[in-house]
């Protein structure tokens, strides 16, 4: 992961949580947070990207165990301080894009809030991680934001990589950061290569995609 996406989130620290206070997104929280838990109920979880722990006491209500994962040590300790059972839940910090060697065996994993913010070449970095160190049949779990009118940032720009970036100022420093809300034909495009049995839901604010590691 780029190291100016990481201080950015550091620096937001836990005012990452702030995203979810829109009072019109509380409906389609309340579905994802169903949804969510549903999908990895019994699992033993992989989170990539777990920022300050919102995604990960949802998750951690119906999965077996969840290893969670951030590459902020700041964020990390937010997350902790959520008091979620020790014995089901554990934190690491570590970088998504380079998984420690030692990563130990799931039957799921959650990108929750991350591959939007990953530009094309690291999104098939982290594809081809997941597909080489987790193996075949694992339940992939990607969930992220839409584009909503109004609400969502506007992208600044296009590289020749095709990805897009957006501007984000934050005490007084611009940060420019990937940025991408994609269509359900590039994401079945871009995951079926590692993936089958793909399966896209959308509400207003968010988007929730599932398969298999084939």
């Amino acid at each position: 992961m780029s190291t100016t996406l990481a201080k950015y989130y550091a620096q937001l620290g836990d005012s990452i949580d702030d995203f979810y206070l829109e009072p019109d997104m509380d409906e389609d929280i309340d579905d994802m947070s169903i949804h969510l838990g549903n999908l990895l109920a019994g699992h033993t979880v992989l989170e990539l990207g777990c920022g300050t722990g919102y995604w990960t006491e949802v998750v951690a209500e119906s999965a077996q165990s969840v290893l969670a994962l951030d590459i902020n040590a700041n964020l990390v300790d937010i997350a902790r301080e959520r008091g979620m059972p020790a014995d089901k839940v554990a934190f690491r910090v570590a970088d998504a894009l380079d998984l420690p060697e030692d990563i130990g065996k799931f039957s799921a994993v959650l990108v929750s809030f991350l591959w939007s913010h990953l530009t094309k070449g690291e999104q098939e970095k982290l594809l081809a991680t997941l597909k080489k160190r987790l193996g075949k049949d694992v339940l992939l779990v990607i969930l992220d934001e839409s584009f909503v009118e109004g609400f969502s940032e506007t992208t600044a720009r296009t590289d020749a990589e095709g990805t897009t970036w957006e501007i984000q100022t934050l005490d007084g420093e611009r940060f420019e950061l990937p940025k991408s809300y994609p269509s359900d034909s590039a994401l079945r495009k871009r995951i079926g290569n590692i993936g089958k049995e793909i399966k896209i839901e959308r509400v207003e604010f968010f988007w929730i995609l599932t398969c298999r590691l084939k």
